[in-house]
């Protein structure tokens, strides 16, 4: 005889009530997709409605105190959304304030290739960190390591790039027909 009850384990359609379509009034029933479950019309071609099992809702976590919005003067909270923790208006259907997380940037670095842009920092969709020019599409000039501000002493490139190496951080000409490579300042 098995320990288990195996009754726990039976689904059935009527277990799941998740009530009338707003659209159309019809049953609404478990669905499955390749990004996984959903809730779905029962009459789908025809009606076209669905919405997540789970909802992404935005999760207030704590009141700021002293720290009012810019611009509706309610107060801000911090709350964990899709993309993880954020500070933003606690009156937010209203008013969709969003605390930028991003430092101001004392050093720009103008870019060496068009000179009217600056070398930023970006991240690829693997998480792992770049530096393009600001003013892509017109100007494609990148780099994937630190840009420093230091003229390349061989050939005169306005910028070197920091690179770690087993010796300690060292400094290296981007340009490809040059390579010079010193130690860092």
């Amino acid at each position: 005889m098995s320990k288990i009850d195996h009754s726990l384990f039976d689904t059935h359609e009527s277990a799941f009530d998740p009530g009338p379509c707003p659209q159309c009034q019809a049953p609404l029933q478990l669905r499955h997709s390749k990004n996984g479950p959903f809730i779905g019309c029962s009459h789908y071609p025809t009606c076209e409605y669905s919405k997540p099992l789970h909802d992404t809702d935005n999760t207030e976590l704590t009141v700021i105190e002293g720290s009012h919005c810019p611009e509706c003067e309610s107060e801000l909270v911090i709350r964990k959304g899709r993309y993880g923790m954020y500070i933003g208006c606690s009156n937010f259907p209203e008013c969709h304030y969003i605390k930028s997380n991003k430092a101001p940037e004392t050093d720009k670095i103008e870019c060496p290739s068009c000179h009217k842009g600056h070398l930023i920092k970006r991240a690829n969709k693997y998480g792992k960190n770049f530096f393009p020019c600001d003013q892509y599409p017109k100007c494609n000039y990148a780099l994937n390591f630190t840009p420093v501000a230091h003229a390349c002493p061989k050939c005169a490139w306005p910028v070197m790039q920091e690179k770690k190496a087993a010796a300690g951080a060292i400094w290296q000409c981007p340009e490809r027909k040059c390579g010079h490579k010193q130690p860092a300042q």
